[in-house]
Formats: structure tokens, sequence, C-alpha cells
């Protein structure tokens, strides 16, 4: 019973082993996708500023109704044009719109107020 423990332990150890060296960067599957300390990391320049000629995409509530025990929220897609402090300069809708439907829990029938 001793010697079956111990071999068990003994494969266990080297599946651990095994799939540890599979998993680091030294195994023979990770050979292409390795980086050693000689290469050069990917950096993006400090210096340079984000264009302000490009619109930020926000979405504003335009519409909001209740229906059949269901709220409808309309939003409406504006590009917002921003200086280079952040105050807006300019807002312009773009005409696309998106409807949420979701269930209105204030009316639901099944919860009442003393157990919220």
């Amino acid at each position: 019973m001793k010697r079956k423990t111990f071999i068990s332990v003994f494969f266990a150890v080297i599946l651990l082993g095994f799939s540890a060296y599979l998993d680091s960067p030294y195994s023979f599957l990770n050979k292409n996708y390795a980086y050693s300390n000689d290469q050069p990391a990917a950096a993006v320049p400090a210096a340079l500023e984000p264009s302000t000629d490009v619109p930020d995409i926000e979405e504003r509530l335009v519409k909001r109704e209740k229906k059949n025990g269901y709220i409808f929220e309309t939003y409406e897609e504006y590009e917002v044009y921003k200086d280079k402090d952040g105050l807006i300069l300019k807002s312009e809708p773009t005409g696309q719109t998106d409807t949420l439907k979701y269930w209105d829990y204030s009316k639901s029938k099944g919860i009442s107020k003393k157990d919220r």
C-alpha cells in the first residue's frame, strides 16, 4: 500500500512539473511567443497629445415612456467636439438612436412597499 501511494505521488509531481514546463515561456510550445530582456518593449510616446479634431461619441436620453409594465428609453447619439481644456465647443446629433426596453419593477404585483 505504501508503494502505491509513493508511485501515485511521484507521477503527480512529474505531471505537475511537465505542465508547468509547458506553461513557461521556455517551452517548445511558446518559443515563438516568448520575449527576453534583450528585446525592446513597445511603448507609446508620451509627448503626443490626442487630436482635438476627432469628436467624442455620447448617447443622451431623449425620451422615456411607460407602457404595459415596461419602460422604454430612447437614446440619441451625439458627436461632441471639445477643446484642449475639455470644454464643449459644439454638439451635433448623428441621427443614430437606440431604444432600451426593460421591466418596470416599481409596479410589480408580487412585491409590496413594506417588503422593500
